[in-house]
Protein backbone atom coordinates (compact mmCIF):
# COMPACT_ATOMS: atom_id res chain seq x y z
CA UNK A 1 0.00 0.00 0.00
CA UNK A 2 1.52 3.31 -1.07
CA UNK A 3 1.65 6.07 1.55
CA UNK A 4 0.64 9.68 0.98
CA UNK A 5 4.29 10.78 1.07
CA UNK A 6 5.28 8.10 -1.44
CA UNK A 7 2.44 9.24 -3.71
CA UNK A 8 3.79 12.80 -3.53
CA UNK A 9 7.25 11.55 -4.48
CA UNK A 10 5.97 9.55 -7.46
CA UNK A 11 3.89 12.46 -8.77
CA UNK A 12 6.85 14.83 -8.36
CA UNK A 13 9.21 12.50 -10.24
CA UNK A 14 6.74 11.95 -13.10
CA UNK A 15 5.96 15.66 -13.42
CA UNK A 16 9.64 16.63 -13.41
CA UNK A 17 10.59 13.89 -15.88
CA UNK A 18 7.81 14.89 -18.29
CA UNK A 19 9.04 18.47 -18.13
CA UNK A 20 12.83 17.88 -18.35
CA UNK A 21 13.40 14.45 -19.88
CA UNK A 22 16.26 13.97 -17.42
CA UNK A 23 16.52 11.46 -14.58
CA UNK A 24 15.21 12.91 -11.34
CA UNK A 25 17.26 12.91 -8.13
CA UNK A 26 16.12 13.24 -4.53
CA UNK A 27 17.66 16.71 -4.24
CA UNK A 28 15.60 17.99 -7.17
CA UNK A 29 12.40 16.67 -5.62
CA UNK A 30 13.29 18.16 -2.22
CA UNK A 31 14.19 21.56 -3.66
CA UNK A 32 11.39 22.00 -6.22
CA UNK A 33 8.41 20.03 -4.96
CA UNK A 34 8.58 18.64 -1.42
CA UNK A 35 10.37 21.47 0.27
CA UNK A 36 9.43 20.26 3.74
CA UNK A 37 11.19 16.92 3.21
CA UNK A 38 14.93 16.33 3.39
CA UNK A 39 16.85 14.94 0.45
CA UNK A 40 17.80 11.87 2.53
CA UNK A 41 14.17 11.12 3.39
CA UNK A 42 13.11 11.40 -0.24
CA UNK A 43 16.06 9.24 -1.35
CA UNK A 44 14.87 6.46 0.97
CA UNK A 45 11.33 6.77 -0.32
CA UNK A 46 12.54 6.63 -3.92
CA UNK A 47 14.45 3.44 -3.14
CA UNK A 48 11.30 1.87 -1.67
CA UNK A 49 9.24 3.05 -4.66
CA UNK A 50 11.74 1.41 -6.98
CA UNK A 51 11.27 -1.88 -5.11
CA UNK A 52 7.50 -1.41 -5.44
CA UNK A 53 7.76 -0.94 -9.21
CA UNK A 54 6.79 2.74 -9.50
CA UNK A 55 10.28 4.10 -10.31
CA UNK A 56 13.44 2.75 -11.91
CA UNK A 57 17.07 3.74 -12.48
CA UNK A 58 18.67 3.86 -15.91
CA UNK A 59 22.03 3.02 -14.28
CA UNK A 60 23.36 2.57 -10.76
CA UNK A 61 24.36 6.15 -9.95
CA UNK A 62 21.53 7.94 -11.76
CA UNK A 63 18.34 9.47 -10.47
CA UNK A 64 14.99 7.80 -11.13
CA UNK A 65 12.49 7.83 -13.93
CA UNK A 66 8.89 6.56 -13.85
CA UNK A 67 7.83 3.06 -14.83
CA UNK A 68 4.51 2.39 -16.55
CA UNK A 69 3.07 1.83 -13.07
CA UNK A 70 4.37 5.24 -11.98
CA UNK A 71 2.86 6.94 -15.03
CA UNK A 72 -0.47 5.23 -14.33
CA UNK A 73 -0.53 6.64 -10.80
CA UNK A 74 0.14 10.11 -12.19
CA UNK A 75 -2.43 9.84 -15.00
CA UNK A 76 -5.16 8.66 -12.64
CA UNK A 77 -4.52 11.70 -10.44
CA UNK A 78 -4.69 13.99 -13.49
CA UNK A 79 -7.99 12.47 -14.61
CA UNK A 80 -9.48 13.00 -11.16
CA UNK A 81 -8.35 16.62 -11.18
CA UNK A 82 -9.23 17.80 -14.69
CA UNK A 83 -12.41 15.72 -15.05
CA UNK A 84 -12.57 16.53 -18.76
CA UNK A 85 -14.02 13.27 -20.06
CA UNK A 86 -17.67 14.37 -19.92
CA UNK A 87 -17.50 17.42 -22.24
CA UNK A 88 -15.32 15.61 -24.79
CA UNK A 89 -17.67 12.66 -25.04
CA UNK A 90 -20.77 14.89 -25.30
CA UNK A 91 -19.17 16.85 -28.14
CA UNK A 92 -18.21 13.67 -29.98
CA UNK A 93 -21.74 12.29 -29.69
CA UNK A 94 -23.17 15.58 -30.91
CA UNK A 95 -20.93 15.47 -34.00
CA UNK A 96 -21.88 11.86 -34.69
CA UNK A 97 -25.58 12.69 -34.66
CA UNK A 98 -24.95 14.98 -37.65
CA UNK A 99 -23.40 12.26 -39.78
CA UNK A 100 -22.94 14.34 -42.92
CA UNK A 101 -19.34 15.48 -43.11
CA UNK A 102 -18.26 13.49 -40.04
CA UNK A 103 -15.28 12.06 -41.92
CA UNK A 104 -13.98 15.55 -42.70
CA UNK A 105 -14.47 16.62 -39.10
CA UNK A 106 -12.49 13.65 -37.79
CA UNK A 107 -9.75 14.21 -40.34
CA UNK A 108 -9.50 17.84 -39.21
CA UNK A 109 -9.40 16.71 -35.58
CA UNK A 110 -6.42 14.42 -36.21
CA UNK A 111 -4.46 17.17 -37.98
CA UNK A 112 -5.27 19.80 -35.36
CA UNK A 113 -4.28 17.47 -32.52
CA UNK A 114 -0.92 16.80 -34.18
CA UNK A 115 -0.26 20.53 -34.31
CA UNK A 116 -1.38 21.51 -30.83
CA UNK A 117 0.05 18.51 -28.97
CA UNK A 118 3.36 17.99 -30.87
CA UNK A 119 2.48 14.29 -30.97
CA UNK A 120 0.43 12.27 -33.52
CA UNK A 121 -3.28 13.04 -33.67
CA UNK A 122 -5.62 10.20 -34.57
CA UNK A 123 -9.35 9.90 -35.15
CA UNK A 124 -11.54 6.98 -36.09
CA UNK A 125 -15.15 5.97 -36.63
CA UNK A 126 -15.81 2.31 -35.97
CA UNK A 127 -18.93 0.11 -35.82
CA UNK A 128 -19.96 -1.26 -32.46
CA UNK A 129 -20.22 -5.02 -31.98
CA UNK A 130 -24.01 -4.68 -31.89
CA UNK A 131 -25.73 -2.45 -34.44
CA UNK A 132 -29.44 -1.86 -33.82
CA UNK A 133 -31.59 -0.46 -36.61
CA UNK A 134 -34.60 1.75 -36.04
CA UNK A 135 -36.27 1.94 -39.44
CA UNK A 136 -35.84 0.64 -43.00
CA UNK A 137 -37.32 2.16 -46.15
CA UNK A 138 -37.22 1.26 -49.85
CA UNK A 139 -37.90 3.85 -52.55
CA UNK A 140 -38.44 2.66 -56.11
CA UNK A 141 -36.31 4.91 -58.34
CA UNK A 142 -36.74 3.15 -61.66
CA UNK A 143 -37.23 -0.33 -63.06
CA UNK A 144 -35.05 -2.75 -61.01
CA UNK A 145 -33.39 0.15 -59.11
CA UNK A 146 -34.24 0.98 -55.49
CA UNK A 147 -32.94 3.42 -52.90
CA UNK A 148 -32.35 1.65 -49.57
CA UNK A 149 -32.53 3.81 -46.42
CA UNK A 150 -31.52 2.36 -43.05
CA UNK A 151 -31.93 4.52 -39.95
CA UNK A 152 -29.95 3.35 -36.92
CA UNK A 153 -30.89 3.95 -33.31
CA UNK A 154 -29.53 7.40 -32.51
CA UNK A 155 -30.59 8.84 -35.87
CA UNK A 156 -27.66 7.98 -38.16
CA UNK A 157 -28.79 7.20 -41.71
CA UNK A 158 -27.22 4.80 -44.21
CA UNK A 159 -28.37 5.00 -47.81
CA UNK A 160 -27.48 3.03 -50.91
CA UNK A 161 -28.81 2.49 -54.42
CA UNK A 162 -29.35 -1.22 -55.08
CA UNK A 163 -30.20 -3.23 -58.17
CA UNK A 164 -33.02 -5.74 -57.67
CA UNK A 165 -33.38 -9.00 -59.62
CA UNK A 166 -37.02 -8.17 -60.39
CA UNK A 167 -39.02 -4.97 -60.69
CA UNK A 168 -40.95 -4.62 -57.42
CA UNK A 169 -43.81 -2.10 -57.26
CA UNK A 170 -43.66 0.46 -54.44
CA UNK A 171 -46.51 -1.27 -52.58
CA UNK A 172 -44.49 -4.50 -52.36
CA UNK A 173 -41.41 -2.56 -51.27
CA UNK A 174 -43.45 -0.89 -48.54
CA UNK A 175 -44.72 -4.29 -47.40
CA UNK A 176 -41.15 -5.61 -47.23
CA UNK A 177 -40.07 -2.57 -45.20
CA UNK A 178 -43.05 -2.98 -42.88
CA UNK A 179 -42.15 -6.58 -42.14
CA UNK A 180 -38.52 -5.62 -41.46
CA UNK A 181 -39.54 -2.75 -39.20
CA UNK A 182 -41.33 -5.16 -36.88
CA UNK A 183 -37.81 -5.90 -35.63
CA UNK A 184 -36.96 -2.26 -34.93
CA UNK A 185 -34.59 -1.97 -31.98
CA UNK A 186 -33.17 -5.47 -32.41
CA UNK A 187 -29.49 -6.13 -32.97
CA UNK A 188 -28.91 -6.86 -36.65
CA UNK A 189 -26.38 -9.58 -35.82
CA UNK A 190 -29.06 -11.41 -33.79
CA UNK A 191 -31.85 -11.39 -36.37
CA UNK A 192 -30.24 -11.44 -39.82
CA UNK A 193 -29.86 -15.22 -40.03
CA UNK A 194 -33.55 -15.92 -39.32
CA UNK A 195 -34.99 -13.04 -41.37
CA UNK A 196 -34.30 -14.55 -44.79
CA UNK A 197 -36.45 -17.66 -44.27
CA UNK A 198 -39.20 -15.68 -42.54
CA UNK A 199 -39.50 -12.93 -45.17
CA UNK A 200 -39.11 -15.08 -48.29
CA UNK A 201 -41.91 -17.28 -46.96
CA UNK A 202 -44.22 -14.32 -46.30
CA UNK A 203 -43.44 -12.57 -49.61
CA UNK A 204 -42.95 -15.69 -51.72
CA UNK A 205 -43.60 -13.99 -55.08
CA UNK A 206 -40.51 -11.84 -54.59
CA UNK A 207 -38.22 -14.37 -52.89
CA UNK A 208 -35.08 -13.39 -54.83
CA UNK A 209 -35.75 -9.68 -54.32
CA UNK A 210 -36.14 -10.18 -50.56
CA UNK A 211 -32.89 -12.11 -50.41
CA UNK A 212 -31.10 -9.36 -52.35
CA UNK A 213 -32.51 -6.66 -50.06
CA UNK A 214 -31.31 -8.50 -46.95
CA UNK A 215 -27.85 -8.95 -48.48
CA UNK A 216 -27.64 -5.22 -49.14
CA UNK A 217 -28.72 -4.34 -45.59
CA UNK A 218 -26.16 -6.77 -44.21
CA UNK A 219 -23.49 -5.15 -46.39
CA UNK A 220 -24.32 -1.81 -44.74
CA UNK A 221 -24.68 -3.01 -41.15
CA UNK A 222 -22.79 -6.26 -40.85
CA UNK A 223 -19.47 -5.53 -42.52
CA UNK A 224 -18.77 -1.96 -41.52
CA UNK A 225 -15.13 -1.00 -41.63
CA UNK A 226 -13.24 1.20 -39.22
CA UNK A 227 -12.20 4.48 -40.85
CA UNK A 228 -8.99 5.89 -39.42
CA UNK A 229 -7.50 9.36 -39.86
CA UNK A 230 -3.92 10.09 -38.80
CA UNK A 231 -2.38 13.52 -38.44
CA UNK A 232 1.17 14.49 -39.31
CA UNK A 233 4.02 12.55 -37.68
CA UNK A 234 6.59 15.27 -38.37
CA UNK A 235 6.23 16.88 -34.93
CA UNK A 236 6.92 13.70 -33.01
CA UNK A 237 10.20 13.14 -34.87
CA UNK A 238 11.60 16.27 -33.20
CA UNK A 239 11.04 14.92 -29.69
CA UNK A 240 13.89 13.78 -27.50
CA UNK A 241 12.12 10.47 -26.93
CA UNK A 242 12.21 9.58 -30.62
CA UNK A 243 15.75 10.53 -31.58
CA UNK A 244 16.54 6.82 -31.88
CA UNK A 245 15.92 6.02 -35.56
CA UNK A 246 14.77 2.46 -34.87
CA UNK A 247 12.18 3.64 -32.37
CA UNK A 248 10.61 6.24 -34.65
CA UNK A 249 10.61 3.78 -37.56
CA UNK A 250 8.84 1.18 -35.41
CA UNK A 251 6.16 3.67 -34.36
CA UNK A 252 5.64 4.97 -37.90
CA UNK A 253 5.34 1.41 -39.22
CA UNK A 254 2.75 0.69 -36.54
CA UNK A 255 0.71 3.80 -37.40
CA UNK A 256 0.82 3.08 -41.14
CA UNK A 257 -0.54 -0.45 -40.71
CA UNK A 258 -4.34 -0.25 -40.80
CA UNK A 259 -4.87 -3.48 -38.86
CA UNK A 260 -2.69 -2.19 -36.00
CA UNK A 261 -4.59 1.08 -35.76
CA UNK A 262 -7.95 -0.69 -35.97
CA UNK A 263 -6.95 -2.98 -33.10
CA UNK A 264 -5.76 0.04 -31.10
CA UNK A 265 -8.95 2.10 -31.46
CA UNK A 266 -11.11 -0.97 -30.83
CA UNK A 267 -9.44 -1.33 -27.44
CA UNK A 268 -10.74 2.06 -26.38
CA UNK A 269 -13.62 1.69 -23.96
CA UNK A 270 -16.79 3.77 -24.26
CA UNK A 271 -17.79 7.16 -22.84
CA UNK A 272 -14.58 8.16 -21.14
CA UNK A 273 -11.05 9.41 -21.64
CA UNK A 274 -8.92 6.34 -22.36
CA UNK A 275 -5.25 6.28 -21.48
CA UNK A 276 -3.03 3.31 -22.39
CA UNK A 277 0.59 3.60 -21.29
CA UNK A 278 3.66 1.62 -22.34
CA UNK A 279 3.44 -1.95 -21.11
CA UNK A 280 -0.34 -1.63 -20.69
CA UNK A 281 -0.55 -1.85 -24.49
CA UNK A 282 -0.80 -5.45 -25.69
CA UNK A 283 0.22 -4.38 -29.20
CA UNK A 284 4.04 -4.66 -29.53
CA UNK A 285 4.40 -1.48 -31.58
CA UNK A 286 3.04 0.61 -28.70
CA UNK A 287 5.21 -0.77 -25.87
CA UNK A 288 7.25 2.43 -25.58
CA UNK A 289 4.39 4.78 -26.39
CA UNK A 290 1.09 5.97 -24.97
CA UNK A 291 -2.42 6.70 -26.25
CA UNK A 292 -4.86 9.24 -24.86
CA UNK A 293 -8.29 9.22 -26.51
CA UNK A 294 -11.85 10.38 -25.98
CA UNK A 295 -14.51 7.92 -27.11
CA UNK A 296 -18.16 8.58 -27.89
CA UNK A 297 -20.99 6.29 -28.98
CA UNK A 298 -24.08 7.14 -30.99
CA UNK A 299 -26.33 5.35 -33.44
CA UNK A 300 -24.52 2.04 -33.47
CA UNK A 301 -21.08 3.52 -34.05
CA UNK A 302 -18.12 4.55 -31.93
CA UNK A 303 -15.90 7.57 -32.61
CA UNK A 304 -12.41 7.92 -31.16
CA UNK A 305 -10.34 11.12 -31.12
CA UNK A 306 -6.95 11.11 -29.50
CA UNK A 307 -3.18 11.33 -29.51
CA UNK A 308 -0.30 8.86 -29.76
CA UNK A 309 2.96 9.93 -28.15
CA UNK A 310 5.79 8.73 -25.92
CA UNK A 311 5.25 7.41 -22.41
CA UNK A 312 6.75 10.73 -21.32
CA UNK A 313 3.94 12.72 -22.92
CA UNK A 314 2.37 15.69 -21.19
CA UNK A 315 -0.88 13.90 -20.33
CA UNK A 316 -2.63 16.89 -18.81
CA UNK A 317 -1.85 19.03 -21.87
CA UNK A 318 -3.08 16.30 -24.22
CA UNK A 319 -6.37 15.78 -22.35
CA UNK A 320 -7.01 19.53 -22.50
CA UNK A 321 -5.99 19.61 -26.19
CA UNK A 322 -8.53 16.92 -27.10
CA UNK A 323 -11.28 18.83 -25.36
CA UNK A 324 -10.18 22.12 -26.94
CA UNK A 325 -10.03 20.72 -30.48
CA UNK A 326 -13.49 19.17 -30.17
CA UNK A 327 -14.88 22.46 -28.86
CA UNK A 328 -13.33 24.35 -31.78
CA UNK A 329 -14.66 21.92 -34.38
CA UNK A 330 -18.11 21.99 -32.76
CA UNK A 331 -18.06 25.79 -32.84
CA UNK A 332 -17.00 25.84 -36.50
CA UNK A 333 -19.68 23.34 -37.50
CA UNK A 334 -22.27 25.48 -35.71
CA UNK A 335 -21.16 28.57 -37.63
CA UNK A 336 -21.35 26.68 -40.93
CA UNK A 337 -24.83 25.47 -39.99
CA UNK A 338 -25.93 29.05 -39.38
Amino acid sequence: MITERQLEVVLSVVYEYIKSGETVGSRTVSRRYLTGRSSATIRNEMSDLEDMGFLKQTHASSGRIPTTQGYRLYVDSVLQRVNNAGPSVKLLKKMMEHRQGLGRVLESASEMLSRVSDYVGIAAITPLDTVCFHHVSFVRMSEFRVLLLVVLQGGLVHQKFIDMPVDMPQEELDELASKLNRFSGCAWSDIKSSLKAKLTEEISSYRDACSQALLEIDALLGVQKTKIFTGSVSQIMKLQDFQDLGRIQALCSFIEEESNMTALVNRCSMNEINVMIGDENVLPGMKNSALVAATGEAGGQKAVVGVIGPERMDYEKVISAIDGVLRKLDSESGERGD
